[in-house]
């Protein structure tokens, strides 16, 4: 929450009301490394209500929406078509949907598989920004890519989960396997294990999934990663159109 509230420039209380709350659209010093500018609205909540950073122009049809739904209604289809009917005259629509996940600290261990793994620094995986392994590591910012754990069938990386330094005291979880060597328990092996090396660096790690994205959720889950978060943001049309090809 208190990264949250870098991220918004609120107070870390707001995420704790029973209350929507409302503030104006400004990204703070130390907000994530991958919001990027322009944004018209950014939808948080922790389970209790919603904060909603927005634009000057957005501000009032924003507040109409959070005042007029449940705050979990505010991620359902139904209501964004409601907003969207609102904001797409002025040039906007939603964007990215996601929940995020914490480790459950009473249960996070370092889950074993059948390969062996190694923990990676950055000159250890600076050749493999390749597509397979585009969840793990991310080469439009790789400089943030700070450690990763390996699983190798001999000297074959099969799977591969790598954080980037998205906030100062916050590192994101990303992970592949490679097809043929799915449903082994490896996606869960690097994951876990990698949590646990972040923790001992004295960071805390985070992973995020879209919530449709089952396998993904189910790594989380079994590498004891829980749901802490949601978030939506809401982008000028032209950008999404740019995303969509």
């Amino acid at each position: 929450m208190a990264q949250s509230a870098m991220d918004m420039s609120c107070d870390p209380e707001a995420f704790l009301s029973n209350e929507n709350k409302l503030v104006p659209l400004k990204l703070g010093e130390h907000a994530k490394k991958y919001y990027k500018l322009p944004i018209g609205g950014n939808f948080i909540s922790y389970g209790s209500n919603l904060v909603v950073a927005a634009t000057d122009e957005l501000s009032e049809v924003l507040k109409e929406y959070i005042d007029k739904f449940e705050f979990y209604h505010c991620f359902e289809t139904p209501s964004i078509y409601w907003l969207n009917q609102r904001i797409e005259p002025l040039g906007y629509t939603v964007c990215f949907m996601a929940e995020y996940y914490l480790p459950d600290m009473n249960k996070l261990t370092a889950l074993s598989c059948e390969y062996e793994m190694r923990v990676l620094e950055p000159v250890d995986f600076a050749d493999l920004y390749q597509p397979e392994w585009s969840n793990a590591l991310y080469t439009p910012r790789k400089h943030l890519d700070v450690l990763a754990v390996g699983a190798y069938d001999g000297d074959k990386l099969i799977g591969l989960s790598g954080c980037s330094a998205d906030a100062d005291e916050m590192w994101q979880i990303g992970v592949d396997v490679l097809p043929e060597y799915r449903r082994k328990g490896i996606a869960s092996a690097v994951t876990s294990r990698l949590a646990m090396e972040i923790v001992n660096r004295g960071k805390v790690p985070f992973y995020c999934s879209a919530w449709s994205n089952i396998r993904s959720v189910r790594n989380a889950i079994k590498s004891s990663l829980i749901p802490a978060w949601v978030e939506m943001t809401i982008k000028p049309i032209s950008v999404v159109d740019e995303l969509n090809g």
